[in-house]
C-alpha cells in the first residue's frame, strides 16, 4: 500500500468535512422548514383556543345572565 503524503491526507480531511458540512447544512434547512411548519401550526392552535376561551366567556356571561332572571322571576 501506498504512503499518501500530507497534502493527500489533508485533502482527505478537507473533503470529509466538506461532506460533513454539506450534510449538516441540509439537516439544518429541514429543521428549519419543520420548525416554520410547527410555529405556523401553533399559531393555528393558539388562535383556536382563544376563539374557545371567548366563547366559554360568552356563555358563562349568558348562564349568569339566566340564573339572575330565574332569580328574579322567583323573587
Amino acid at each position: 500500500m501506498k504512503n499518501k503524503t500530507t497534502l493527500e491526507r489533508l485533502s482527505d480531511k478537507v473533503s470529509t468535512l466538506l461532506a460533513q458540512f454539506h450534510s449538516l447544512k441540509a439537516e439544518n434547512e429541514m429543521l428549519r422548514s419543520e420548525l416554520v411548519s410547527l410555529k405556523a401550526q401553533q399559531t393555528l392552535k393558539d388562535d383556536e383556543i382563544q376563539k374557545l376561551v371567548d366563547e366559554n366567556i360568552k356563555k358563562d356571561i349568558e348562564i349568569e345572565e339566566i340564573a339572575n332572571n330565574i332569580e328574579n322571576i322567583l323573587g
